[in-house]
């Protein structure tokens, strides 16, 4: 059965100042409580702050290393799943249902792709 990544991208810089309340915590504990029930979720987290990351990069035969914040991005991402679904459809939809389970006015973006079979 194929496997997904889904990234949860969102900007760092305009994260809703207010507690989201009680009610998405029991939303998203159920969610995350019927999906991994359901045998489809393998993994998921939060990522700390880009101020508390290090980028490293291979440039012109070395690497480099670059602490955080990252300023120059605008969308970052914040959290992550691997979901384990029959296909992209299944992964999607189960993803959709992640992204209701937020407050209306926030925005953040899902990037959902398969992970290569080896």
């Amino acid at each position: 059965m194929p496997r997904y990544l889904t990234m949860i991208r969102m900007d760092e810089q305009n994260l809703p100042a207010e507690d989201p309340g009680p009610e998405f915590a029991q939303r998203m504990g159920a969610l995350l409580e019927e999906i991994t029930k359901a045998g489809v979720m393998l993994d998921t987290a939060g990522l700390t702050p880009t101020s508390e990351g290090t980028r490293a990069t291979w440039s012109d035969g070395k690497v480099s290393y670059t602490d955080g914040p990252f300023t120059e991005s605008k969308e970052v991402i914040g959290g992550y799943a691997i979901l384990q679904a029959k296909d992209k459809a299944e992964a999607l939809e189960w993803t959709n249902r992640f992204l209701q389970a937020h407050p209306e006015h926030w925005t953040i973006t899902a990037e959902v792709r398969e992970i290569a079979a080896n």
